[in-house]
């Protein structure tokens, strides 16, 4: 892969690509194709403008150093917290404040209805807030018993 392109971040730190030719793209993106299913796998390298520069089968196949770069812009660019426990919510009807313990921190979200958890398989779960950030649930029956009781009252 290597032999393909490099990447480093410029000095306002925008992600540069320099392909094999030379030429280079500044201010690329990094985007995975399946974010939660396969997150080290089948990544995208992208122009400024959208254009796919660069295929990643897979993170090991860079070297040590430009998968760091990758997993940086990754992370610059991904936003989704784990719900590991449902401490509590204000109602059972929505719009509902959830209380929860994410992999960030203690959190609350307001679910506007149903409709916002969406089911990926039969147990990851995405929880849409009513401001646009989306809470993962991976493993939904290694949850506590509180919190799969809380959660089978909107299901």
């Amino acid at each position: 892969m290597s032999a393909e392109f490099t990447l480093v971040f410029d000095a306002y730190g925008k992600l540069v690509v320099t392909l094999a030719d030379g030429t280079q793209h500044v201010g690329a993106l990094v985007a995975r194709a399946f974010p939660i299913a396969t997150p080290d796998q089948c990544i995208s390298i992208l122009s400024a403008e959208g254009k796919e520069l660069a295929w990643v089968e897979s993170l090991n196949d860079l070297p040590a150093n430009e998968r760091d770069i990758v997993a940086q812009a990754l992370q610059g660019r991904e936003f989704m917290p784990e719900i590991l426990r449902l401490d509590g919510v204000n109602s059972f009807s929505t719009p509902s404040v959830w209380r929860v313990q994410t992999n960030r921190g203690s959190a609350q979200l307001v679910l506007k209805g149903e409709e916002d958890i969406r089911r990926l398989s039969a147990t990851r779960l995405i929880v849409a807030d009513a401001h646009g950030v989306q809470f993962l649930i991976r493993d939904l029956p290694s949850l506590d018993r509180h919190t799969r009781k809380l959660l089978d009252r909107f299901l």
